[in-house]
């Protein structure tokens, strides 16, 4: 299950419906399941987390924050909760500006690659990036979306 929290007022938003959609998508493809929450939040609210949590001082598309719990209570509860996922709405409208990809593809993206980092995913490593990257453009396809890693070509 997914909470969705809008801290702004809500644009050109996806749905609740939508990012349900896109989190079971990524259960499905690695075989785990769990509960999160996903915040979307103003530039201000995102810039402060970066600066708090990866000293950068500026706002971001993502930030994901797992929740850890020792192994045998996380057994014991069944049920998972992964953590937090907090998206900066007006980033995330201007990246797919930038890069002239459909904006509710981009929102799917930056869910997914969300979720697979409360997942455990990474991409610090060229392993870990074909790895990680390998399954965004898998399970986004699985969603009738793009590869974000393409490039658009000019027309």
């Amino acid at each position: 299950m997914i909470e969705l929290q809008w801290a702004i007022t809500p644009r050109s938003l996806p749905t609740a419906q939508h990012c349900q959609a896109w989190t079971e998508a990524v259960f499905a493809r690695t075989g785990r399941t769990g509960d999160l929450t996903l915040r979307i939040v103003s530039p201000e609210e995102s810039r402060a987390l970066n600066a708090q949590y990866r000293h950068r001082d500026a706002p971001t598309n993502v930030l994901s924050f797992p929740f850890e719990l020792p192994q045998d209570i996380a057994d014991a509860l069944g049920a998972v909760y992964l953590g937090d996922l907090v998206i900066c709405a007006q980033v995330v409208e201007q990246e797919a500006i930038d890069q002239r990809k459909p904006l509710l593809a981009h929102w799917a993206h930056m869910v997914v690659h969300g979720t697979l980092h409360l997942l455990g995913y990474d991409h610090l490593t060229d392993t870990q990036a074909r790895e990680m990257e390998g399954l965004e453009i898998d399970i986004l396809a699985d969603l009738g979306f793009a590869n974000p890693y393409q490039e658009i070509e000019d027309k």
